[in-house]
């Protein structure tokens, strides 16, 4: 059995210009000529389409994911509104306290009016003073 060298995977434009000449290949026969395979300890090639589709959609400039918060995740962005929960509760989400830096124990003083509730940070450096 003689062993086939593994190529590194392409990417970008040269991803893009070898899948344009391999045009009359299958799906797998293009990921496998790209770099998209591995061989397993019996010797058998898979490939690995998931990467190989991934590796094309970046390639092409194309943004699946929604914008990376600072942590690293994605998530709902703010739309400033909020709906009263069935328990009567007001949850404020994690996109708000995120935009605005807040750490668990960050204390608030609120404030009801007619037709709103106001909330403001305490500070906490007075509140020792």
């Amino acid at each position: 059995m003689t062993k086939k060298k593994k190529i590194e995977p392409l990417t970008g434009e040269p991803l893009l210009k070898k899948v344009k000449e391999l045009g009359n290949l299958s799906k797998e026969e293009k990921a496998r000529e790209c770099g998209y395979y591995t061989v397993t300890k019996n010797g058998v090639e898979r490939v690995n389409m998931m990467k190989f589709l991934n590796a094309l959609i970046d390639a092409e400039g194309i943004e699946l994911d929604g914008k990376v918060g600072p942590n690293g995740r994605g998530g709902r962005s703010a739309s400033y509104r909020i709906s009263v929960q069935s328990n009567g509760n007001l949850l404020i989400g994690s996109a708000y306290t995120k935009q605005m830096d807040l750490q668990p124990g960050d204390e608030f003083e609120i404030s009801l009016g007619r037709k709103h509730i106001q909330l403001k940070q305490v500070d906490q450096v007075g509140e020792d003073a």
